[in-house]
């Protein structure tokens, strides 16, 4: 099944939740899909839902008003990348937003170079005092100094991996003009150049490899949180060469099957063309080469909003670009869509070979009427066949760490807790379960089904502490069978100092395959 988040906006911006299914063709290849999943989701509908499932026994001491995080914002600063106005100012109206943080809302700061990190927490003062310890950690970042020739990471690219004669000749002649030599030196200028870009492109890569490895990472820590999770990626864009596509396709695979939003902001604000930047150097250079060099930056730029965009489209999510209101930016990008469509099939004749396949998604109405359609563009094969137990015990691990409520079997969940000093408490994670409603398997005379039970413990940030799972292995006669009790009770007792916890309750059967996955929350004062 491959899924793809779809938002669709109308001509203000604004998202729709009101298409049906009819309303969407899915292209895989340039050849059109049958959708056999789809989802509209509202924010914030999964956390009400499951607020309304709290259920809990009669419980020893004092019982409060569970503080449980419904949603989590990682703000994850391009500190490799920024340059020092564009972060202040964005770090500015990051930090504007936090002290708006909702009692519900849990915020994080990462960073790529892994510096000033913060986790998971409502500690607005805890926030706001990284955000001021931000500062540019730029690899290449040449402190101001003027480069010589000027070859930024896009022209290197061309330069070394494309073997663009033009983008190296231009080099050359700029190289030959800073450094004040005759029009005879060309040919060791532009032998320069090419050392130059080799060196520029060696640490670029370095940096976007960087920052893919933590983004990455990042999507892993937020697939952990229970709730609505969202990043958003603050950075004025980098430039991410051919051979880092699957690493890009392999973030938005995990983001997207993780329930994880990716928005984007471009910190640059408004951008200036450089034909008309008033704030660069003016050379004494010919107007062919500045109209050629002025092309490079610009075909440069474009190239690094599109990561930004590429990123956020393809997760569900939103760019915010070409705009110097980055305080709207940061209230826009902290919100998931009011409303997105999940669209699921499943490839015919799908070969393991780990091959790109480019995706595209229409949407069709009477009458027509133009949409503005944000979807991943693609995915990658798998390159090995996945059996049974993998598909459950990945199965089992997404419902887990998400915050969505299933009722496949007849589960119920009740919690209970035991406070033994101000220091020691037991929650009690009850699965009441109707085994008369429950699919078995007939045989030798026996009726078969393996139930897996997982409870686990969060706190009151989202953070994981504990999980435990059981495996009921049923092989029952049928007149056993008959005299089944009407519940099943099955308990789970977890050690913890009073506070504030989230539980989840996940239940699976190996013959059906169907799964119930339930919350609770339990506060001991």
């Amino acid at each position: 099944m491959v899924s793809v988040p779809v938002v669709v906006r109308d001509n203000k911006g604004h998202a729709l939740g009101t298409l049906a299914k009819e309303n969407f063709q899915v292209f895989d290849k340039g050849k059109s899909q049958e959708i056999v999943r789809f989802v509209i989701e509202k924010a914030g509908s999964q956390t009400l839902k499951a607020a309304k499932t709290v259920d809990a026994l009669p419980a020893e001491g004092e019982a409060g008003t569970p503080d449980i995080p419904e949603r989590f914002v990682a703000y994850l600063f391009d500190d490799m990348h920024l340059p020092w106005a564009d972060l202040v100012r964005s770090r500015d109206a990051a930090g504007r937003q936090l002290a708006k943080l909702a009692k519900t809302d849990r915020a994080a700061i990462y960073t790529t170079s892994g510096q000033n990190v913060v986790d998971f927490t409502d500690d607005i003062d805890k926030l706001q005092a990284d955000l001021l310890r931000l500062r540019n950690r730029s690899i290449s970042d040449p402190g101001g100094i003027a480069q010589c020739p000027d070859i930024s990471f896009y022209m290197a690219d061309l330069i070394v991996n494309k073997n663009d004669t033009t983008t190296l000749n231009l080099a050359g002649q700029e190289a030959l003009i800073c450094l004040g030599l005759p029009a005879q030196a060309l040919s060791s200028a532009i032998q320069m150049a090419q050392g130059k870009a080799q060196q520029v492109l060696a640490v670029g890569t370095q940096e976007t490899h960087v920052t893919w490895t933590v983004l990455k990472d990042v999507v892993r820590r937020m697939a952990g949180m229970p709730g609505q999770r969202i990043i958003v990626l603050i950075s004025p864009g980098f430039i991410s060469p051919t051979e880092y596509q699957p690493d890009k396709n392999d973030i938005m695979d995990k983001a997207i099957k993780a329930n994880v939003v990716i928005n984007s902001l471009d910190a640059r604000g408004l951008w200036v063309d450089p034909t008309i930047d008033a704030s660069l150097p003016n050379t004494t250079v010919t107007p062919a080469f500045q109209i050629a060099k002025s092309m490079n930056d610009r075909m440069s730029a474009s190239a690094q909003a599109d990561v930004l965009a590429e990123m956020a489209y393809g997760t569900g999510g939103s760019f915010f670009q070409n705009n110097n209101d980055l305080d709207e930016g940061m209230r826009q990008l902290t919100g998931p869509p009011e409303f997105y469509y999940v669209l699921g099939f499943a490839p015919q004749n799908l070969k393991n070979d780990g091959s790109f396949h480019a995706l595209r998604v229409t949407v069709k109405s009477n009458p027509p009427v133009s949409f503005n359609v944000q979807a991943r563009k693609g995915y990658y094969a798998p390159k090995k066949t996945s059996n049974a137990a993998e598909n459950a015990k990945e199965e089992i691990e997404e419902a887990l760490f998400s915050r969505e409520e299933l009722g496949e079997l007849p589960v119920e969940l009740h919690t209970q807790f035991f406070k033994a000093s101000d220091k020691d408490a037991t929650i009690a994670v009850v699965c009441r379960l109707d085994p008369k409603h429950i699919q078995f398997k007939k045989a030798d005379g026996r009726n078969n089904n393996v139930l897996t039970i997982v409870s686990a413990v969060f706190d009151r940030n989202g953070n994981f502490m504990s999980a435990i799972q059981k495996t009921v292995d049923i092989k029952m006669k049928d007149e056993t069978m008959a005299k089944l009790p009407a519940v099943w009770a099955l308990k789970t007792n977890f050690s913890v100092p009073p506070g504030s916890y989230m539980i989840r309750l996940v239940v699976r059967d190996s013959e059906g395959q169907l799964m119930s996955a339930l919350n609770g929350a339990v506060a001991i004062q």
